[in-house]
């Protein structure tokens, strides 16, 4: 039995109220105005600190050496294990453009960590699918070698290997086959438009057949244009939400800060997009199997294409604060917005009586002085 007291809570309101909170066996159980609690086993006086919602990463490749594409159960440990020491309490490991034969070992491994879960480790909640079928033009980091058309049937046997736990699949929706693959694949997961060349009219037809998200907005798709505004626009009229890498190497601050004016505080999701060498040093990386270098956290392959990020969550939301985004939008940006766009608002995203007790104690700076993973102090 758990009291955290006297702390600014961030609330389902999406503001911070000086409350209490009490969580035991895993499960938040009581929320009131200080005092009203009954004093339990433990107890934490939480005054002037931001009490959060564990974060959740939608759209994280690795961290701290390892990929989660490196198909080992232990791998996808470490990862977890690190993201938690940062305060990244859920996550869905996000796969490269492969074979579906690689996949499939892939989801094997995430299957075994899904199975069971580690005591000090962030939560696997499922896969985010981010290729293959992607365009070539717009590939970015992702392999070449495995781009392929939208398969269906493909989707729905790696959907089935996965125990029905692809949260995400991404998509280019000017590919022959597109719009037949998100009415059949939206009734599954989420449907992202990704890594793409199609302009507003194919994007806007692509959000009607069924898809709702826009993965790493503005990377890896048109520019947004006064007379030709492409994906950017479309997702603007049609998608529930759009996703952000806020370490002011893939999108300048300005652009991080108009697009929460843009889209609304209830629509922008911050990821990571990280690659096994967030938490490492500066050096020599791999990722979907080619090589990336990494200086000052920037990742980039040997052309120079931007290869994913090497910083964490807790970090893009302590990026996007520090670039004018208020708190309250930057924080509800990496836990209701993800939790609710991966589909997992009924047990992560937010502190709510009945809902997994992952609780952040942070200071002024968001940085992390208590870490409750499943009501357990890390």
């Amino acid at each position: 039995m758990m009291l955290i007291k006297n702390g600014l809570v961030f609330t389902e309101n999406f503001t911070f109220e000086k409350l209490d909170i009490a969580f035991a066996d895993g499960i938040i159980t009581a929320i009131g105005a200080p005092g009203t609690l009954p004093e339990e086993t433990e107890v934490l006086d939480a005054s002037g600190k931001y009490i959060l919602p564990g974060y959740v990463d939608l759209h994280v490749h690795g961290a701290y050496g390892t990929d989660f594409c490196d198909g080992a159960e232990s791998d996808i440990r470490n990862m977890a294990a690190w993201e938690a020491s940062q305060g990244v309490t859920s996550f869905c490991g996000t796969t490269m453009t492969y074979s579906e034969e690689i996949l499939n070992g892939i989801v094997d491994a995430a299957n075994a960590v899904m199975a069971a879960p580690g005591e000090k480790e962030a939560t696997l909640r499922g896969i985010n699918m981010e290729g293959p079928f992607i365009s070539m033009a717009k590939k970015g980091a992702q392999n070449p070698a495995y781009i392929m058309a939208p398969d269906i049937g493909m989707f729905k046997r790696l959907y089935e290997r996965s125990g029905n736990r692809i949260r995400l699949v991404d998509i280019a929706p000017e590919e022959p086959g597109s719009m037949e693959f998100i009415a059949e694949a939206s009734a599954l997961c989420t449907v992202s438009l990704a890594h793409t060349t199609a302009g507003y009219d194919i994007a806007a037809a692509a959000y009607k057949a069924g898809a709702s998200h826009a993965t790493h907005l503005f990377n890896a798709m048109p520019p947004y244009a006064h007379r030709d505004p492409g994906v950017v626009g479309a997702a603007g009229d049609f998608a529930a939400h759009v996703e952000v890498i806020s370490d002011g190497i893939h999108l300048h601050p300005s652009v991080v800060r108009n697009t929460f004016r843009m889209f609304g505080d209830d629509r922008v999701c911050l990821i990571s997009d990280s690659m096994c060498a967030a938490g490492m040093p500066n050096g020599e990386y791999s990722l979907g199997g080619q090589q990336v270098f990494v200086n000052n956290n920037k990742a980039t392959l040997a052309d120079g294409t931007i290869a994913g990020s090497a910083v964490c969550l807790a970090e893009m939301v302590r990026r996007a604060v520090s670039f004018g985004v208020p708190v309250e939008s930057a924080v509800r940006a990496a836990t209701a917005n993800t939790a609710q766009a991966a589909g997992l608002w009924d047990s992560v995203g937010s502190l709510a009586v009945g809902k997994c007790a992952d609780v952040l104690v942070m200071d002024a700076g968001l940085h992390p002085e208590k870490i409750f993973l499943h009501g357990c102090a890390l």
